[in-house]
């Protein structure tokens, strides 16, 4: 069930409207009144939801979007399902992350739509109706854009929920919601937690003390972990490196991961195993060659097949990429390499993670490309970083030592 809408015409009317004069939006004038009140009524072929069990709202989490920052929403559906158990909980996300979504534990739907192209087999109006037949006590925008805010409206959820003005990549989005709550504060997790205080989950990080329980993710039957051993032979362990970032400025320099692979390889007997995904798949090749052997290229990976690959692992070693966040989310011990964005509040959530920061001196923070000579990424050392996975990995060993006691 693939939703369709125009994105453009919906971002430039809304904004329009909105900056100019202060106007109010609502959907029925972005999206169009005829539209709003047809599919106010049940579309067509549309089967009804079970009803939620009394005093047991249903509730719709619109998470479109990214790999990490739906890692990131996991704590709070793990919250509202412990508030809840006999809760209607579905999730609206875009289709591209429907892999991610479906590994999640505790959700009774997932609708994906098409938010790059918004064009889709069921259209606007249909998944609107398909939406408003579920009839939704509560919508949580944890996106905070305009887009997903008319979406939330759109839904027909009795209240509609989202973060104040401030604490909104798009302000505008705050002229949409019906209520409003939560902090920017901390991490961005803490960040979605607060947000539940606004319909009664009160002291929402409690429910999640627990690691499994935060992020409540299967592991399914993957090939890839086997044939990943197979490239590695006999050695201690398997570190997982990951190379790649959307933003150029997130990568730390492939000659220097190569570097680390051959010193873990020489000094740990723990091989590398470099993980690609599109587009990335030359600068993987050049981390294997650079690294004489010590680092392999990895198979080609799907999501389930990266969460069964980091369940096993003995460290990996990331950028601020939805990678890292996924791997920490299923237990993998990490050393997180921070440029111009904040560990404090996107870095993993274990606390016996590691993060090596550049923030604090960074000259784009926050953006995608730098413009400074003096790259702040391009400044962390190999020293630094092997220093790093050496702390995390006793860490690790430690921990397991309590464990077994």
């Amino acid at each position: 069930m693939v939703a369709a809408l125009r994105s453009s015409a919906i971002r430039k009317t809304t904004r329009r409207e909105i900056c100019s004069r202060g106007l109010l939006v609502t959907p029925e004038r972005v999206l169009g009144r005829r539209l709003m009140s047809d599919s106010s009524r049940t579309a067509p072929n549309v089967e009804q939801p079970p009803a939620s069990p009394r005093n047991a709202p249903a509730i719709l989490i619109v998470k479109l979007g990214a790999l990490g920052d739906i890692v990131h929403a996991l704590p709070a559906l793990a919250a509202l399902r412990s508030m809840w158990p006999d809760a209607r909980i579905d999730w609206l996300v875009d289709a591209k992350h429907l892999a991610l979504v479906e590994l999640v534990e505790g959700l009774d739907e997932i609708v994906p739509i098409s938010v790059g192209k918004m064009r889709g087999p069921l259209g606007l109006r249909r998944t609107i109706g398909h939406l408003r037949a579920r009839h939704y006590d509560i919508c949580l925008d944890l996106q905070g854009l305009v887009k997903s805010a008319l979406l939330a409206v759109a839904s027909g959820a009795r209240r509609v929920v989202g973060f104040p003005r401030d604490s909104l990549r798009e302000p505008a989005a705050r002229f949409l919601y019906r209520e409003t709550g939560g902090r920017d504060e901390g991490h961005v997790i803490d960040k979605n937690l607060s947000l539940l205080d606004a319909i009664g989950v009160r002291d929402a990080r409690n429910w999640t003390s627990h690691l499994k329980k935060a992020f409540p993710l299967r592991v399914v039957a993957s090939p890839v972990p086997a044939v990943a051993r197979s490239l590695m032979g006999a050695h201690d362990g398997l570190v997982l490196m990951n190379p790649g970032a959307a933003w150029p400025n997130k990568r730390w320099p492939a000659e220097r991961f190569a570097e680390l692979a051959r010193r873990l390889e020489a000094r740990r007997a723990l091989r590398s195993l470099v993980l690609w995904g599109p587009r990335e798949e030359s600068l993987a090749a050049t981390i294997e060659r650079l690294s004489h052997g010590a680092a392999r290229m990895a198979p080609a990976t799907e999501v389930s097949d990266l969460v069964a690959l980091a369940r096993d692992a003995t460290l990996m070693v990331s950028g601020d990429t939805g990678p890292l966040h996924l791997a920490a989310a299923v237990g993998a011990p990490v050393v997180g390499l921070y440029g111009p964005t904040d560990p404090t509040r996107n870095g993993p959530w274990h606390p016996s993670d590691v993060t090596l920061s550049r923030y604090a001196d960074c000259q784009c923070r926050f953006k995608r490309r730098c413009t400074s000579a003096d790259w702040c990424l391009g400044g962390l050392t190999v020293d630094e970083v092997e220093a790093a996975v050496v702390r995390r990995l006793g860490a690790r060993a430690e921990r397991s030592q309590q464990d077994d006691g």
